[in-house]
């Protein structure tokens, strides 16, 4: 399993996810203690959602078209 890599996107995707689940609830005018415990909250469980299925795709060894055209370029580049 890639787990480098899927640790550095997923420290990358968890605080643009906060920062959109938070910053969304608090436009909508809830309090600032409530935006962060949902921001948190939700980024968290859409990050685990998200991982999971990933790892049983690569388990399985499901095809990814995505995942086939970034390894391609990265061999190409290097």
């Amino acid at each position: 399993m890639p787990i480098k890599k899927w640790i550095f996107q997923y420290s990358i995707a968890l605080p643009v996810l906060f920062a959109l689940f938070s910053s969304v609830q608090y436009i909508k005018g809830q309090t600032v203690s409530y935006s962060v415990t949902f921001g948190l909250t939700w980024a968290f469980i859409s990050i685990a959602i998200f991982a999971t299925r990933r790892a049983y795709n690569f388990k399985k060894n499901i095809d990814c078209q995505l995942c086939k055209d970034l390894d391609q370029r990265d061999a190409q580049q290097k």
